[in-house]
């Protein structure tokens, strides 16, 4: 009879917590949607690999069913996912205010409890003009010699070899220059490989977060704590033995870290280190492997292209004088042809923020706790503003002003916490292209297939042959004027 009870109240239990999972409590009219299984929710859905360019398929069958605001549960929490072009625009103005930055607990894992992302108000203020002074565009006028010299270097050398991964090509010569920038990293006089450390963390960086000796999502885990350490050593070395004068980051966090009353701590400083070496070469070496692929498979766009950056060449009184910025600045093609890049890489599959008190939108309520998701594919993939919105097309941005995110482009975030890094970005993207499309030519050899789980991938690679262009027809080509 005991057992019988106690086994009724367990399944009464259970069902009333089932209940109040998939209907979660709310003082107002919750977003459409369903919240999956039990704790599971719908994460495995979510990280399901796709081959598709289009909005991927966990949003866009939901979009269809629900319409572009319904809510779900991803890695056990209640999750709004956004889009609506209306309902981004407000997220990111309110942040701050409505909405405060946000990522998964998986994701604080990964980047560290101190990450930048997870940072607000006066303390991340503080670290983004800390980056600023790095990625500043007074220095970056400084940077753009030794940017051309790694892309010329790196092109030199590829043009010697049969043929190149072009992800993890791009990715090494990124990384080597923002190294050196950062930490005055070099690895052909360190006795350990960064570099490596960040392959296998990144191996499992979009993987299903189950930490368990042999899943991606442990060796990420792993290689992120070997990269810590040896950032954790090269600082207090520096400190042991500092230079003279500022040379790299590292000299200015210390000195940050020396003042009086300071609010940086080292724990804060390496982890922002960490992942200001993940972002500027990952999503960049993504980046530049779509637009030579881009390049690759519509052949007006390469046509114009070289004819922008062989015009720069023309007009200059030597031809073999570096990149200005102000030739920087006049590539209006180049432009175009990055935002298009970026648009349909769709690199970063979604933005999180969490709401700090309940929001009433378009007749639905956002309960307070509950976390955001803006969702950018489905902004750049919106037939509703883009024509043919698959289509590769960089002359859909011809006379078209970008000045930071709007409603319909967020390729580098929004609001206030809008990319520090995008201009270094565009310039790593920008002298690569020049240094390439004005002397060599290159054949596809292999790969160049995606997937998207959800974030961008090329599991086979893109493999290419780089030859240089014959020299005398060049000159003769830039001197014909």
């Amino acid at each position: 009879m005991w057992a019988l009870c106690v086994g009724a109240l367990v399944i009464i239990s259970l069902t009333h917590w089932i209940y109040r999972w998939r209907n979660p409590k709310c003082n107002g009219k919750l977003p459409p949607g369903s919240m999956g299984f039990p704790l599971l929710g719908e994460t495995l859905h979510f990280f399901s690999p796709n081959t598709s360019s289009d909005i991927p398929p966990f949003i866009k069958q939901r979009m269809k069913r629900y319409g572009p605001i319904f809510r779900t549960s991803l890695v056990g929490r209640s999750v709004v996912v956004s889009t609506d072009p209306d309902l981004n625009f407000f997220i990111f103005q309110q942040e701050g205010h409505l909405f405060q930055s946000w990522y998964p607990d998986t994701f604080t894992e990964i980047f560290g409890r101190q990450n930048v992302g997870s940072l607000h108000g006066f303390m991340y203020k503080y670290l983004k003009s800390m980056v600023l002074n790095l990625f500043g565009p007074e220095n970056l006028k400084r940077m753009l010699p030794e940017v051309e010299q790694a892309a010329t270097g790196k092109l030199q050398q590829w043009s010697c070899q049969d043929t190149i991964e072009m992800k993890e090509a791009t990715a090494t010569m990124i990384f080597d220059l923002t190294a050196k920038k950062l930490i005055s990293y070099d690895q052909n006089s360190s006795s350990e490989n960064l570099r490596e450390s960040f392959v296998a963390f990144i191996q499992g960086l979009i993987s299903f977060p189950l930490n368990i000796p042999g899943t991606a999502y442990h060796k990420c885990l792993e290689g992120r704590k070997r990269a810590m350490g040896m950032l954790k050593s090269m600082l207090q070395e520096r400190r042991a033995i500092p230079n003279k004068q500022q040379s790299d980051f590292f000299d200015f966090v210390l000195v940050e870290l020396k003042k009086e009353g300071t609010i940086l701590t080292e724990a804060i400083a390496l982890d922002l280190m960490f992942v200001l070496l993940f972002a500027s070469f990952e999503t960049t070496s993504l980046a530049l492997t779509l637009a030579v692929k881009f390049l690759t498979d519509h052949p007006l766009a390469l046509r114009e292209l070289t004819e922008e950056h062989e015009t720069i060449l023309k007009h200059r009184e030597n031809v073999d004088s570096g990149l200005t910025w102000k030739e920087y600045k006049s590539m209006k093609f180049t432009f175009q042809f990055i935002n298009e890049t970026v648009r349909l890489a769709n690199i970063v599959p979604g933005i999180f923020r969490r709401t700090l008190r309940d929001i009433q939108f378009k007749g639905y309520t956002i309960p307070a706790g509950w976390a955001v998701m803006v969702c950018p594919p489905a902004v750049h993939l919106n037939p509703a503003k883009y024509e043919d919105p698959l289509a590769f097309n960089p002359w859909r941005w011809e006379g078209v002003e970008l000045n930071g995110a709007s409603k319909h482009f967020m390729a580098f975030g929004g609001g206030m916490r809008f990319c520090v890094g995008t201009e270094f970005t565009k310039v790593q993207m920008a002298v690569f292209l020049h240094c390439l499309v004005t002397k060599y030519r290159w054949n596809a050899i292999g790969g160049g297939n995606i997937v998207r789980t959800p974030g961008l991938q090329f599991p086979n690679g893109f493999h290419v042959q780089i030859m240089e262009k014959d020299k005398g027809k060049r000159d003769a080509s830039y001197n014909s004027t």
